[in-house]
């Protein structure tokens, strides 16, 4: 039996009707489409929603494409990659507006569907609104800049390539190792164009997320890697996270005694307070688990990409005999720093791994080490939260500090860029496993507002907080008219310092003297002075409730109103730069940006000769 259809009625039919499966568990692929309408889909996807099979897709209306890429990527991470939105645009900037967001969902191995209107396949009037001209070849348009940040690319230029097409984006976006950002551009003719589609092309499929167990061989080679092991450290990642192994992660470190440090991506697999683990690691982890990862003679590094935050740029494990296991999905990753591999899924391969080395046990003194290294960074986070003056302006730290002892572990706190990624992996007590989302892969400005609401609509009920400085909200702030609109009970916290405060230390670390970093105006004179610009005022004009906190006590009522809050509410405080007790840790670690080799200021000159320095402990591990 044949249906009659347009392009764009047969994949809203079809995305309706496709399902991932992970232990017995059954859930929609694609939940639900968010868009921004123009002339690229409004007849053909916009058109398609209203028909009976758009009756079965739910539509979420955006204000910015990048933003609706980043609120599609919150939820799938919440969701563990399970569960997935689409984004429709028109041609043109809606389409390249895309390709920032893609590239976070595909850094972060993260899925989302994006359907973007394209140029007409049959060229009637060329070019068309809003369409590149490439005079060198005439199949390129706009979309094709979404090639290179998408695991999967095609164009549907005739309604029926929609079939190997389409099934081959749901192979993707349900495959754990593959996964990420799938394109397909739609020209807006063939979207309207119908087609006589074979019944069969609707029918209900379930897509089962595996768990491959590791290589009986790989994993006798890891065994007796760990059993030979002094020193051991696993580094979880995201990969943990996603698998849903904190449990048998857990039981592997309660059994073995070996600690176990986080990336940013996977804080919070363990709770703060269990007995094995040290924090985050890298160039914004805690000293506890760098020291562990500099004397450390194996290391576990499962369910990571390990970039150079995590290695501290090659720099962090220094023992000339350290060597390396790499339990990752993805060989790419297992591979990588010389590993052996344990190519596997991460609960799959932890519990293997511990029924092959059952009976190991690192040395008592190892453990009492890092326990004790564990106990004095606790000390040390207490004293960045304290608050002795409840009259003074708050420092950053101080309002972590607050949150902590406001939150428990059904909120959800979401951040991405700035000088508060470094704080939160350093000091935070995450209490959940999904509790910390902070989202370090592609570390982009403008995220934090959207992936809450998209977190939100994937964990309704739970608080979930939006932390950003005043550089990030002048990015990206629109999304909250989206809250506000869908009635999302978004907890924001503006964090201002004037300026864009992380970039702004890192310039004057590396010579460049925090040139650009401030905000500020020349006034007639040529002196400076900071511009007038009010966020709060801002915030309020597009709908939330706004608390403002002028001292540490202001800031403690405000988060405490705003968590009860039952309607979109943004607390703005302005910080303080912080004293040596109240401020965070310096860095732990190390992190490779170069610095001008040749300079005339001596603020570059000592800078370099710093680098220099540093540089010379990076080694490569073969």
């Amino acid at each position: 039996m044949k249906l009659r259809l347009t392009t764009a009625q047969a994949l809203i039919g079809f995305l309706a009707r496709q399902f991932t499966e992970r232990d017995g568990h059954r859930q929609r692929l694609i939940a639900a489409t968010w868009g921004i309408f123009g002339h690229g889909n409004v007849a053909g996807i916009g058109q398609a929603l209203l028909e009976p099979a758009g009756k079965e897709m739910p539509f979420l209306q955006g204000r910015n494409e990048q933003a609706m890429v980043h609120a599609a990527v919150g939820y799938a991470r919440q969701s563990g990659r399970l569960s997935a939105h689409a984004v429709t645009t028109s041609i043109g900037p809606g389409a390249t507006n895309l390709v920032t967001g893609a590239a976070l969902a595909t850094v972060n191995r993260l899925p989302v569907l994006l359907l973007p209107g394209d140029t007409f396949a049959t060229r009637p009037a060329d070019p068309v609104l809003q369409q590149l001209e490439v005079p060198h070849a005439g199949d390129v348009s706009v979309n094709d800049t979404l090639r290179p940040v998408s695991r999967y690319f095609d164009r549907i230029t005739r309604p029926e390539a929609l079939i190997p097409a389409a099934l081959q984006a749901m192979r993707v976006l349900a495959d754990p190792v593959q996964t990420g950002a799938v394109t397909l551009a739609l020209p807006q003719d063939v979207q309207a164009e119908a087609y006589d589609w074979p019944e069969e092309f609707f029918a209900e499929r379930v897509w089962t997320v595996r768990r491959p167990r590791p290589d009986r061989a790989e994993l006798d080679a890891a065994a007796h890697a760990v059993r030979s092991a002094a020193r051991p450290l696993i580094i979880a990642g995201g990969g943990i996270r996603h698998s849903r192994a904190g449990r048998a992660l857990r039981e592997f470190a309660e059994a073995t005694g070996i600690p176990v440090a986080t990336t940013q991506a996977g804080k919070g697999v363990l709770p703060h307070d269990h007995p094995a683990e040290v924090g985050g690691i890298g160039h914004t982890g805690t000293a506890t688990a760098d020291d562990l990862a500099r004397s450390a003679d194996l290391v576990i590094a499962a369910g990571t990409r390990l970039t150079d935050f995590t290695t501290a740029s090659a720099t962090l494990f220094r023992d000339p005999a350290v060597r390396f296991i790499g339990l990752n999905l993805d060989p790419y990753d297992a591979h990588k720093l010389a590993a052996r591999p344990l190519v596997g899924d991460a609960r799959e391969g932890l519990t293997a791994l511990l029924e092959a080395v059952a009976g190991y046990r690192v040395d008592p003194e190892y453990e009492a080490g890092y326990a004790a290294a564990k106990a004095a960074w606790e000390t040390r986070t207490d004293e960045a939260y304290a608050t002795p003056d409840e009259d003074a302006r708050p420092t950053q730290t101080q309002l972590l500090g607050l949150l902590d002892a406001l939150l428990d572990d059904t909120d959800i706190l979401i951040n991405a860029a700035g000088s508060l990624p470094g704080d939160l992996h350093k000091l935070w007590r995450a209490r959940a496993a999904d509790q910390y989302h902070v989202e370090y892969g592609y570390s982009c400005m403008g995220y934090e507002i959207p992936a809450a609401i998209g977190t939100a609509l994937a964990a309704p009920g739970r608080p979930v907080w939006a932390l950003v400085g005043d550089g990030t909200y002048l990015m990206n702030p629109t999304e909250l008219a989206t809250a506000v609109q869908e009635g999302i009970p978004l907890k924001l916290v503006i964090v201002d310092n004037g300026g864009y405060a992380s970039i702004g230390g890192l310039s004057q670390a590396v010579g460049g003297e925090r040139l650009g970093t401030a905000f500020r105006h020349r006034r007639p004179a040529g002196a400076q002075g900071a511009p007038e610009v009010d966020l709060a005022a801002n915030a309020a004009s597009l709908g939330m409730a706004v608390i403002r906190a002028h001292t540490v006590r202001d800031l403690r009522e405000a988060l405490a109103e705003a968590r009860a809050a039952d309607r979109p509410t943004c607390v703005y405080t302005q910080t303080r730069t912080p004293d040596t007790v109240s401020g965070p840790p310096p860095a732990q670690a190390w992190w490779d940006v170069p610095v001008a080799e040749t300079a005339t200021r001596t603020s570059a000159i000592e800078a370099r000769e710093e680098y220099d320095r540093q540089a010379a402990e990076r080694r490569r591990h073969l």
